[in-house]
């Protein structure tokens, strides 16, 4: 923790019982809850999970991967990582936080989909300088990120899960996050208590547009679909944009690797990539927040 005010509150609020590793996950194999110990969690089943050396616990089961690997591969997280580190998305991420906190209730956070944990880490840290009870939880399928998150922040409890089958119980969450990764709407109604929040993040129409016409020969704008979403009330929309400047290669590289375009763009185009030294370009999103209805809205 490199602040030192803010791991000077963090360390006082765990001694006031505001902060703990909590015992919300659920087992995957019988859906019992789990009770986390020194080094692991397990059920009253007695089915075992253990913590990696990093502090995250694998709770995905075996028919739930689509791959031998499922999610972020190491290049993708690192690059990702090296990226948002610098801060060049740090509007984004500071009126994340700052949303995060004013829709926060009394239940625990969860990020679906959390990644390496850049942004469930600043949400944490948002709600401990607010000195209310602070209960995060970050979930994603590729344990690659998961170690990456688990070293970036040791107060919240980290699970290799699917966002489609969340290991968590059924209206236990106050807030639950989104931010770029896979949506599934009836899940994440399920989790939610009844006056549940939600905070999605999607990319706007002109996110990295420049970008796209530096790599190719004929770039498409991001299609943005209508906010409305099934089971769930739009209480805010909010636009967020900048412009980015990239002096090197390398953060070119990084930025271009954490998209799914790398993984589509042909040889001849990604020479064009790698051709350039520096980069001016968009940065678009739309921060959307929701309030969950009623089962029978869904």
């Amino acid at each position: 923790m490199k602040n030192i005010a803010l791991y000077a509150i963090i360390m006082e609020n765990k001694l006031k019982g505001l902060i703990s590793l909590h015992d919300r996950f659920l087992c995957p194999t019988c859906g019992a809850p789990l009770t986390r110990g020194p080094r692991d969690y397990r059920c009253a089943q007695n089915h075992l999970f253990d913590l990696s050396r990093s502090g995250y616990v694998n709770l995905l089961t075996a028919g739930s991967k689509h791959s031998k690997v499922p999610g972020d591969n190491k290049l993708m997280v690192n690059a990702r990582r090296s990226f948002l580190d610098k801060g060049y998305y740090s509007k984004l991420c500071e009126l994340v936080s700052l949303r995060a906190a004013v829709l926060a209730g009394d239940g625990p956070v969860l990020d679906a989909g959390c990644g390496e944990g850049y942004y469930t880490t600043a949400v944490f840290e948002a709600l401990a300088r607010s000195g209310r009870q602070v209960d995060v939880m970050g979930i994603d399928i590729s344990k690659i990120a998961l170690d990456k998150a688990a070293k970036r922040c040791k107060e919240i409890a980290w699970a290799v899960g699917s966002v489609f089958h969340l290991p968590v119980g059924t209206e236990s969450c106050g807030l639950l996050l989104n931010l770029f990764a896979p949506y599934c709407g009836e899940e994440y109604h399920r989790v939610l208590a009844p006056d549940g929040k939600m905070l999605l993040v999607i990319p706007g129409k002109d996110h990295l547009w420049e970008l796209k016409k530096a790599v190719y020969e004929h770039p498409y704008r991001n299609e943005v679909k209508d906010f409305a979403l099934e089971g769930f009330e739009l209480l805010r929309a909010e636009h967020c944009a900048d412009t980015l400047f990239l002096d090197n290669a390398e953060d070119i590289d990084h930025l271009f690797k954490m998209t799914p375009y790398y993984y589509k763009t042909s040889e001849q185009d990604y020479r064009r990539l790698a051709a350039l030294s520096e980069l001016t370009t968009r940065i678009e999103f739309n921060v959307l927040e929701y309030q969950k209805k009623g089962k029978g809205m869904l």
